[in-house]
């Protein structure tokens, strides 16, 4: 269990460390210079992160999966 919650903790700093870069270079070689787009680009892109980092958090406490809406 704590060997998981170590390369979990890993696993996300490194993860969300690579996605920033990889964010932030899209966004100098494809984004126009707009401010509004810019701002409108950076808040969905730091929004998207969290649903992977909410999977690795859910497996590294090791919690039962969630039931979808049909009991599955």
């Amino acid at each position: 269990m704590r060997l998981r919650i170590l390369f979990g903790t890993l696993g996300l700093i490194l993860g969300l460390a690579i996605y920033a870069l990889a964010v932030m270079r899209l966004a100098v070689a494809v984004l126009p210079d707009n401010q509004l787009i810019e701002v409108a680009y950076y808040v969905v892109t730091g929004t998207v992160w969290i649903f992977p980092a909410a999977r690795l958090t859910r497996w590294m406490q090791d919690l039962p999966p969630v039931p979808d809406r049909f009991g599955n």
